[in-house]
């Protein structure tokens, strides 16, 4: 029986799963994997599409009725948080229209609980790719972007606003969480799982090149700089265990949230 697994194409990701996904781990089943943005796979696990999938922390509050939250192979760190972009210095952010890469992401998250009362005039969920280039063409006054974005927006004349990881490190002490990955409820074991998913970390650490080339087909629009340093930045310890600090970081965002009144009341990620 194979397992179905839904990931971003993005490097770190890429990186994480290939011995997965290629079946490189000992005792895990074979691999169908689907990639996509994090805001469809954060839909698409809203409908239990997937046997393990990536998605947004955010996302969360909706989904931890029919998954376990695995303790490995997401997104959290410190340094590689969300940026809120525009074409100048300045922006009048109650007045905007700003683009995002899905509502029920962390970086729209983080947005909104940075705003508090000067939230947007208009928000639009823009594909990531897209983001970027329409604040350059001026389709949107602001653009809300992640992972390696971070390494090349100014190459589209742009200029970070607010850097929302920086802004929630100084506000909490604790890492930003970013991207979890989840299994679903009755269709995997999620002990086995995390042992998967762990064992095919610590082989993308053991040998680095094994998935270059891997990783390289899902990221042809990146410089290899680029993916390396998206790589050294998003895979980090957290990747290899959440840890207290993680979960700490993961359950202080959503309590947040649903203070707020973001989202649904936090649920139990432990």
């Amino acid at each position: 029986m194979s397992l179905s697994l839904a990931i971003s194409p993005c490097p770190n990701d890429t990186f994480v799963f290939h011995a997965l996904v290629h079946g490189q781990v000992p005792g895990a089943p074979p691999v169908q994997v689907t990639y996509a943005d994090v805001d469809v796979t954060n839909t698409a696990a809203a409908g239990g599409a997937f046997d393990l999938v990536k998605v947004s922390y955010a996302a969360l509050p909706w989904l931890m009725d029919d998954y376990h939250l695995l303790p490995c192979g997401g997104a959290l760190g410190r340094g590689c948080g969300p940026l809120l972009l525009a074409r100048g210095d300045t922006l009048d952010l109650a007045g905007a229209a700003v683009a995002v890469p899905g509502d029920r992401t962390t970086a729209y998250l983080l947005m909104r609980l940075w705003a508090g009362a000067r939230q947007p005039a208009r928000i639009e969920v823009v594909p990531f790719h897209e983001i970027m280039p329409g604040v350059a063409a001026g389709r949107y006054d602001a653009g809300l972007v992640i992972h390696e974005a971070r390494f090349t927006y100014p190459e589209h004349g742009l200029t970070a606003v607010v850097d929302l990881g920086a802004w929630w490190e100084e506000d909490t002490g604790l890492p930003i969480p970013l991207g979890a990955i989840l299994a679903r409820r009755g269709a995997v074991d999620p002990a086995a799982a995390a042992g998967w998913v762990a064992e095919s970390v610590r082989r993308a650490w053991a040998d680095p090149g094994a998935c270059r080339a891997y990783v390289r087909a899902h990221a042809q629009e990146l410089a290899p700089g680029v993916v390396d340093a998206h790589i050294a930045l998003y895979v980090n310890a957290f990747t290899a265990a959440l840890g207290e600090p993680g979960y700490a970081a993961a359950e202080a965002l959503l309590h947040r949230a649903a203070a707020a009144g973001l989202t649904p009341p936090a649920p139990r990620l432990r």
